[in-house]
């Protein structure tokens, strides 16, 4: 069902070659998937299931390209700015000013911050007691702390494609033992987004290399709820659908750990939520987790405060 209904769809490009060792040795190739996958082809807003619209598609091809030179634009890393018939001392000059650009920001940010604040990085340097632990998605279109108002010092962030918590990931796991261990936030909080990459690549039925064992997570969430999404006629709708049962799976999973349950028992926090974040409207969807309730439900088997 997964590879008839959506497969027509969601195209791969790799190498002719038949070899699976020759595509995993291939990081670029794999990087380039993701970033073909990650445009979008249409607009993913935060319907109910039953939506089902379509959208104009964003051609990466129209419109003019702009030139090396044109370095102070915002979005430059979001178009296709080397070309292959430029000159090498061309797209050296281009990387060079593409690099100096962060610190050209750097230095004025940090003169902006000093003049609001005369004491801001005083308070930076005298530690971090955060709030929040966000883990997100890594696609660069959702900076954590600009959707959600948060500043520097607010939030723990951990990104990684697809916003995934696998028990077998130690980054993922060191990050919510640190968080509520030794900052002891209130609030954990799994976002994704609408249109993910990374559940459109799980629903590519190819051989993705590398990225098979992290996809394979988002194919047995739709294997759970697969009477569900398949009954979802509308192919938007269940992707969307896919992506807010992806965000509820990751969720229990952080419920699942040692460290939030025995916080939890102990201080009644951190609490934990599921978000996914609309690119068509920049607004945030809250799933309504019930912590307490998805607590209990996965105790039988997981609890771990004894």
């Amino acid at each position: 069902m997964i590879g008839r209904t959506i497969g027509a769809r969601v195209g791969c490009r790799f190498l002719r070659s038949s070899s699976a060792c020759d595509k995993r040795t291939l990081i670029t190739t794999l990087n380039t998937t993701l970033n073909t996958l990650n445009t979008p082809t249409s607009a993913y807003p935060s319907p109910p299931r039953s939506y089902c619209s379509s959208h104009p598609s964003n051609s990466s091809s129209s419109g003019p390209k702009p030139s090396a030179n044109n370095h102070n634009n915002h979005n430059d890393s979001n178009n296709n700015i080397i070309s292959r018939d430029m000159a090498s001392q061309d797209i050296s000059k281009y990387l060079q000013q593409t690099h100096d650009r962060l610190f050209d920001h750097n230095r004025k940010w940090a003169a902006e911050q000093s003049q609001k604040d005369p004491e801001f990085f005083s308070k930076l340097q005298a530690g971090q007691a955060p709030e929040y632990l966000w883990i997100g998605c890594s696609d660069s279109r959702i900076p954590a702390e600009q959707i959600s108002g948060l500043g520097p010092g607010e939030a723990f962030i951990h990104r990684n494609i697809a916003n995934l918590v696998v028990s077998t990931d130690l980054n993922v796991m060191s990050v919510i033992e640190y968080a509520v261990c030794h900052l002891h936030v209130k609030h954990i909080i799994v976002c994704g987004h609408y249109g993910c990459g990374g559940v459109k690549a799980a629903m590519t039925p190819k051989d993705l290399g590398l990225l098979n064992p992290w996809l394979r997570n988002i194919r047995d969430v739709y294997r759970l709820h697969e009477t569900e999404l398949d009954a979802i006629k509308c192919e938007d709708a269940r992707y969307n659908r896919l992506v807010e049962l992806t965000v509820r799976e990751q969720c229990r999973n952080v419920i699942k750990t040692a460290a939030v349950q025995q916080s939890y028992a102990k201080n009644q926090y951190p609490v934990v939520h599921g978000w996914v974040f609309g690119f068509e409207d920049g607004l945030l969807k809250d799933l309504k987790i019930d912590h307490k309730e998805m607590l209990h439900s996965i105790q039988k088997i997981y609890n771990l405060t004894d």
